[in-house]
């Protein structure tokens, strides 16, 4: 049978408006991806051709599906309607076959996120959607200054604690949806006038501000089990931190640096994790590495930043990227400097050694391409640049682990003991 018999016959199906509505989606989903939201997460359909037909027998659109299809930019819809207006539009279900291959063989953790969160019943998605469950950069960029300081506070020889490490883990998913679920309510109708945002749940209308604050004790009671498994000085932490996330928003209406303080709210685990190790915290250690999250922060935010920086300029919201305009990757090259002068002094006061300083090194070359190549004018490049600041974290992570696995016990004890000899002098005295 040959193509033209084929076109034929799929233009004497009742069907065929819906085929062809089909391949325009097929088309859509593999070649348009849309970007919503922190962390630039990308949306893909992966559902094959028999998937698709059972979900026909639906009334309307699940709402994933529209989700995903009112953040189709204008040369996709374009393009979609133009091959539904066209009857060679209308292929066979090889054509199906491979689009859905195509899709399938993408292997980028943002989209097999999406992928997970579309695969839950209709009236959960815009709840994980608020708390940015589809997009992990977030929960990540907030783990792993914890995650150092554990590795910092572990006995020489060992690897960090795993309980400790589930605890930070499990405790950064949820703040970090909490401050989410926040930051939305407050912005609801800042977020309706950016097009990068303007389908968040919230801003949307799919859900509403009861809503959202309903799944906000949900998920702050959660994370206060957590914090109770932790000490008394966690969770005196982790109780203050509250407020700084309950008024994070506020700031970019009021100050041209609202990335400081951020810094400021997302890295207080920086502090917290060594002091669920030790019982207290080490300033001597835990506030060289508590400056250089910040500045750490400062750099991927402000960078993040310059996605919406046109529309935040017309709606009045502030942030370091308006205000440092042409002089960004002055101000960034500085902020790298204070984060590379913390780490050294962090990995000195808690005696590290070589693969600390290696991993120090590389991270910092990492930091200084983005900084280099990132084009503040392309909203896709700077989503792709913040994106990629997991890298710099895993990276240290790594250099933490491996030096202190070469730490010498010896070393250790002999500092034990010569700190013991300094304190039984002084009661002599």
């Amino acid at each position: 049978m040959n193509f033209a018999s084929v076109c034929r016959q799929l233009c004497q199906r009742s069907s065929i408006a819906a085929n062809r509505a089909q391949i325009s989606a097929l088309f859509y989903d593999h070649s348009a991806a849309s970007r919503n939201d922190k962390g630039g997460t990308i949306y893909l359909n992966r559902r094959s051709s028999n998937s698709y037909s059972a979900s026909k027998q639906r009334d309307g659109l699940s709402i994933g599906e529209t989700y995903r299809r009112n953040m189709r930019p204008p040369n996709a819809i374009a393009a979609s309607s133009s091959l539904s207006a066209s009857p060679t539009s209308s292929l066979d279900s090889d054509l199906i076959e491979t689009s859905s291959s195509i899709v399938k063989n993408d292997d980028r953790l943002d989209a097999i996120n999406v992928s997970l969160v579309d695969r839950l019943p209709d009236a959960l998605q815009p709840y994980m959607r608020l708390m940015r469950v589809e997009k992990p950069i977030g929960t990540w960029l907030l783990f792993f200054p914890c995650a150092w300081s554990i590795g910092l506070a572990a006995s020489p020889g060992c690897f960090p604690d795993p309980y400790m490490l589930a605890i930070f883990g499990t405790g950064s998913f949820l703040l970090r949806g909490a401050g989410c679920i926040v930051n939305d309510m407050w912005d609801r109708d800042f977020d309706a006038k950016v097009e990068r945002t303007r389908n968040r749940p919230i801003a949307s209308g799919q859900i509403t501000r009861l809503d959202a604050f309903v799944l906000l004790g949900g998920v702050l009671a959660f994370g206060d089990f957590l914090l109770m498994q932790l000490n008394t000085y966690c969770v005196l932490a982790g109780v203050g931190s509250l407020s700084l996330i309950a008024t994070y928003p506020l700031m970019k209406r009021i100050t041209n640096w609202p990335q400081l303080y951020l810094g400021l709210t997302f890295n207080l685990g920086a502090l917290m994790g060594w002091a669920a190790i030790k019982g207290s915290c080490d300033f001597a250690t835990c506030l060289p590495l508590f400056a250089a999250c910040i500045s750490w922060t400062l750099i991927y935010d402000t960078i993040y930043a310059h996605q919406d920086k046109k529309y935040d300029a017309a709606v009045g919201v502030k942030s370091t990227a308006l205000h440092m305009g042409v002089n960004t990757k002055s101000y960034l090259t500085c902020f790298t400097a204070t984060m590379v002068s913390g780490l050294i002094a962090t990995g000195v006061m808690n005696d590290q050694t070589v693969p600390y300083y290696l991993a120090v090194g590389l991270a910092t070359s990492h930091i200084i391409h983005q900084i280099v190549t990132v084009d503040f004018e392309n909203a896709e490049d700077c989503g792709k640049k913040f994106r990629s600041n997991y890298v710099v974290g895993l990276i240290i992570m790594a250099g933490i682990m491996a030096g202190s696995l070469l730490k010498s016990e010896k070393d250790s004890s002999k500092k034990n003991i010569s700190g013991e000899n300094q304190i039984d002098q002084s009661a002599s005295l």
